[in-house]
C-alpha cells in the first residue's frame, strides 16, 4: 500500500465527525425494519433527491446500497484522462489545546505523483469545543497562500490505483480485518473512507464501492435529510463507536461524500476533526481552479 502524503495524513487524521451540520433538520426518518477536456467540479448544492435511497422502512444498510445502486456520474468521470486530479478541502483539525483550520488545493499527476499544493491557514483556535461556522469557510480567502511545488513521486495516492470496485477488498485496505470485532473497527472503517474520498479521485464505480463499504459497517444509522455550513443538502449516516459520534453528508446523486465531522466523548471530549470536500475533478494544468 502506497505510504499517504504529508497533507493526506493531515487530512486522515483530521477527518470524522458529526457533519457540519447548522440548524439542521431531518426530513425522512430512519425507520429500522429488518430487512473532454472541461474541468470538472463537484459543488451540490439544493439537489433532490433519488427517491430509492429516501423512500420509508429502509435500513441504513439497505438505504446506502440503494444508493449505491444508482449513482449518477459526474462531469469529472468524464475527464479522468487529463493528466491531473484536483481536490480542494477545507479542515478543522484537533491539535493539543486548540483547534487548526487549513485549506488545501491540490494537483497530483497520475503518471509521476508530481504537481501542486496552495494551503491557507486560519490562526488556531484554543481549547477543543469548537463548531465550524457559516462564516468560516470564507474566511480562508483573506488568508495567506503557500504554494509547494511537488517533483516526480512526492505525491502519492492515498491507496493505490486502480481502487478496487469490490466492497470487501475496498474495506480490508482501510481497516485490518483483524480488527472487525474491536469496539473501534466501525470507527476506523468510516474514517478510512472519508480519508479515501478527501484525498483521492473515486469514479462512478467506486464511490458505488465505498458506499457499500459504509453499508457494512456495524451499527451506523440514518439521521435524514440535512444541509452543511455551505448550503449543500444531503443524506446524513452516523457512526458512534469507541467513544466518538462520527457524521458524514452524501449527495444523493453521485453518492459523493460532502461533509464529514466528528466528535469525542470522552478522551478528552470536543471535536476531533472535520472537512468541506469543495471540488474534485481533473484538469490539464496545475494552479487551474475548477468552476462549474
Amino acid at each position: 500500500m502506497a505510504t499517504p502524503t504529508a497533507p493526506a495524513r493531515r487530512l486522515a487524521v483530521s477527518l470524522l465527525g458529526s457533519v457540519l451540520l447548522t440548524g439542521c433538520h431531518t426530513t425522512t426518518p430512519a425507520h429500522q425494519k429488518p430487512p473532454p477536456t472541461a474541468p470538472a467540479v463537484t459543488d451540490s448544492r439544493a439537489i433532490a433527491t433519488q427517491p430509492a435511497a429516501t423512500e420509508p422502512g429502509l435500513t441504513p444498510s439497505q438505504r446506502l446500497t440503494a444508493l449505491a445502486d444508482t449513482v449518477t456520474a459526474t462531469p469529472g468521470d468524464t475527464t479522468t484522462a487529463l493528466p491531473y486530479t484536483y481536490l480542494h478541502t477545507q479542515s478543522w483539525t484537533r491539535a493539543t489545546n486548540a483547534v487548526t483550520r487549513t485549506e488545501l488545493r491540490q494537483w497530483r499527476r497520475h503518471t509521476d505523483g508530481s504537481g501542486q499544493e496552495k494551503t491557507r491557514r486560519l490562526p488556531d483556535l484554543p481549547g477543543l469545543n469548537h463548531q465550524p461556522e457559516r462564516r468560516e469557510p470564507a474566511q480562508f480567502t483573506q488568508a495567506p497562500e503557500t504554494t509547494t511545488q511537488h517533483l516526480s513521486g512526492d505525491l502519492h495516492p492515498y491507496l493505490p490505483e486502480p481502487l478496487p470496485n469490490d466492497a470487501h477488498t475496498l474495506a480490508d485496505m482501510l481497516a485490518p480485518r483483524e480488527l472487525a470485532n474491536e469496539p473501534a473497527y466501525p470507527r476506523l472503517l468510516a474514517n478510512g473512507v472519508v480519508a479515501l474520498v478527501s484525498t483521492q479521485y473515486l469514479n462512478q464505480a467506486q464511490r458505488a464501492t465505498s458506499l457499500r463499504v459504509l453499508a457494512a459497517i456495524p451499527g451506523i444509522t440514518y439521521r435524514g435529510q440535512s444541509t452543511d455550513i455551505l448550503g449543500r443538502t444531503g443524506l446524513t449516516f452516523t457512526i458512534t463507536a469507541d467513544g466518538s459520534t462520527s457524521q458524514l453528508l452524501i449527495n444523493p446523486h453521485s453518492g459523493e461524500i460532502l461533509a464529514a465531522h466528528e466528535r469525542l466523548s470522552r478522551r478528552r471530549p470536543g471535536l476531533f476533526s472535520a472537512v468541506l470536500i469543495l471540488e474534485r475533478g481533473h484538469t490539464t494544468h496545475t494552479g487551474t481552479t475548477l468552476r462549474p
